[in-house]
């Protein structure tokens, strides 16, 4: 890759990953969310019967104190509660609420305007092609870093 094209690529991928982020914290916020946490709150909704910080933290991606910090930032939205695990008296279980669940469709239509915002009027097929790019860059670079690397950010 020449130097030009190189500084093209560096500059318009961290110049997307601020704007990406400003406009999806901004639109969370309508909801009272930060970025980060409308994941969180999606990943857990997936599990009628809960799970434990340990099992969110893994699906994430995440190190434990992460995942139990987020949650004490996401405690007083009434999104979810905290119930013992029967077979672990250590052990609680995270269980999306009634609350939480309503938002769901708020969250996911935020995701639905971001993307569309985004690459919405690019045509189909360049926006398969453009996703396609994306998505090996991720690979390369999770290959490269691991995934712990998304624990850190």
């Amino acid at each position: 890759m020449e130097a030009r094209e190189v500084m093209r690529v560096n500059r318009a991928l961290n110049k997307m990953s601020q704007l990406y982020r400003a406009s999806k914290a901004r639109k969370l916020a309508a909801l009272g969310l930060h970025p980060g946490q409308d994941v969180l709150l999606w990943v857990l909704a997936q599990e009628p019967d809960g799970m434990t910080v340990s099992q969110l933290a893994a699906r994430l991606g995440v190190e434990q104190p992460t995942a139990t910090r987020s949650l004490a930032r996401l405690e007083t939205g009434g999104w979810f509660r905290r119930e013992p695990v029967p077979t672990d008296r250590r052990q609680v279980r995270i269980v999306v609420t009634e609350a939480g669940h309503r938002l769901l469709p708020a969250i996911e239509g935020v995701w639905t305007e971001l993307a569309e915002e985004t690459l919405g009027e690019v045509d189909e097929e360049r926006r398969a092609i453009v996703l396609d790019a994306l998505e090996q860059a991720n690979d390369r670079l999770r290959a490269k870093v691991g995934e712990e690397a998304l624990a850190e950010s």
